[in-house]
């Protein structure tokens, strides 16, 4: 029997998408040093070779290299591969737009992972399952944010992203020993593919009692619903003993 709910998964749900959604504080990490971003003091720096490492500083940028340097370089080889002409058929932004995608969504996918592995009930999921959102690319669209739609989610077994390519299984490990020193459950695996072309996406998810977002089986919906509308100004639903938080 399908849940009733008598709030929707997200505080903004009903409303229109603001016209220049602020940026959510916290929503990147140092690689090197675990510093959470805050927008309003300054921007962290995005690696220029994988475009998915960020850094609070060069100094920090440079310490990291040594470690850094297989996945980035692996993930470059990816990207470049993806625009040799054995690939002509792909539009040659998709890789570009795709990683757009996922910066832009990145509060709502880590949402969608965190409820479509039920993580709140069964934190030991984290490390046995991973979600694959597959996606429809729309190459006319004259609307950036729009230019992607959902065509599929499943629940598929985390070893079908980490033994698929040890590189990125071991830069998950990474992530998931240093979440669980500082008192997480682990590191959460979302797929994101459109053809042939994937992003893994890897959350780092705190302990479930400090979390406060409800269990939610309408998250395919909820996720449908802001990507097809173009919106990035996902907000959270939770509830705890004080009532209603947005957040």
């Amino acid at each position: 029997m399908a849940a009733v709910y008598t709030q929707p998964a997200a505080a903004n749900y009903f409303t229109a998408p603001a016209h220049a959604p602020p940026k959510q504080r916290g929503y990147r990490v140092c690689d090197q040093c675990g510093a959470v971003e805050q927008p309003h003091v300054g921007r962290f720096r995005l690696c220029g070779g994988c475009m998915t490492t960020q850094y609070c500083s060069q100094d920090c940028q440079k310490a990291h290299w040594p470690s850094h340097k297989p996945i980035c370089q692996h993930t470059a080889s990816q990207i470049s591969t993806a625009k040799q002409p054995m690939h002509a058929s792909l539009d040659e932004n998709l890789v570009k737009n795709l990683r757009k995608f996922v910066s832009a969504h990145s509060t709502l996918l880590g949402w969608a992972g965190f409820q479509a592995l039920q993580l709140k009930r069964l934190p030991s999921n984290i490390r046995q399952n991973a979600l694959l959102i597959e996606l429809n690319y729309r190459h006319s669209s004259s609307d950036p944010l729009r230019r992607f739609s959902i065509k599929a989610t499943h629940i598929v077994p985390r070893s079908y992203v980490t033994d698929h390519d040890p590189l990125v299984g071991q830069d998950i490990m990474r992530r998931e020993d240093r979440c669980r020193k500082s008192g997480g459950i682990g590191c959460a695996v979302v797929l994101i593919q459109c053809g042939e072309i994937s992003q893994v996406m890897p959350v780092e998810v705190d302990s479930p009692s400090r979390i406060t977002w409800d269990l939610r089986d309408d998250w395919p919906q909820t996720l449908q619903h802001f990507v097809e509308s173009g919106r990035t100004d996902f907000k959270p639903i939770s509830t705890t003993s004080r009532g209603i938080v947005y957040g």
